[in-house]
């Protein structure tokens, strides 16, 4: 099974985004838990969705990507 990594540090574009409550709380306590920002946390999970996507979404991207 895949691992989580929580990156050092990053450049970036701000973006604001509506969460779910329960996702904020859940994030949030995370973030609470490994001592680490919300952003830093929010980042790794997204990261980690898109490394993992099923093969038929990641070759769309894939094809996107290129274009």
């Amino acid at each position: 099974m895949n691992k989580l990594k929580i990156p050092e540090n990053h450049s970036g574009i701000s973006k604001t985004l509506r969460l779910p409550e329960n996702i904020v709380d859940d994030v949030q306590n995370l973030a609470n838990l490994k001592n680490l920002s919300f952003n830093k946390v929010v980042i790794s999970l997204l990261g980690f969705s898109l490394s993992n996507l099923d093969e038929t979404d990641k070759a769309e991207l894939d094809k996107m990507r290129k274009q």
